[in-house]
């Protein structure tokens, strides 16, 4: 069953401007680590923000929380890609607490995550579904 869905839209000429503005600040609090590394070593490091900045946005809205609420924070909330290449979240302390909080018990979760960008917009969208445990037998 679905349990969140979650959509947005981000000006890629807004995370530059950010990015220009504010620099490390704006980066330090707004992305962990790892997703700093991944877009210093892209060429086009703006769009990679913004698609992350995005995947984040549409989570929070897939959680019901939007930023920051109820403990979900911009670096509780991170874009990791699977050995396949394929993207999907990591969620730590108040984001995981609230997707602990919505999921129902006999469940297990599974988080969809996809991400594009066509300058100047980046754009996400986040499905949150909860999967019924298999029990050995």
């Amino acid at each position: 069953m679905i349990i969140g869905i979650g959509n947005d839209l981000c000006n890629i000429d807004r995370i530059k401007g950010s990015l220009e503005r504010f620099g490390e600040r704006f980066e330090q609090r707004c992305f962990t680590e790892g997703e700093i590394a991944k877009a210093r070593r892209r060429r086009l490091t703006a769009e990679t923000y913004a698609k992350r900045f995005a995947a984040k946005e549409a989570c929070a809205k897939a959680l019901g929380t939007g930023v920051p609420r109820r403990g979900v924070h911009w670096k509780t909330i991170e874009v990791v890609n699977l050995p396949s290449g394929k993207p999907t979240l990591k969620l730590t302390e108040g984001a995981a607490r609230r997707l602990a909080e919505l999921t129902p018990d006999g469940h297990d979760i599974a988080v969809h995550l996809t991400m594009t960008d066509d300058y100047p917009w980046a754009e996400a969208q986040v499905i949150i579904e909860a999967l019924p445990r298999v029990t050995g037998g």
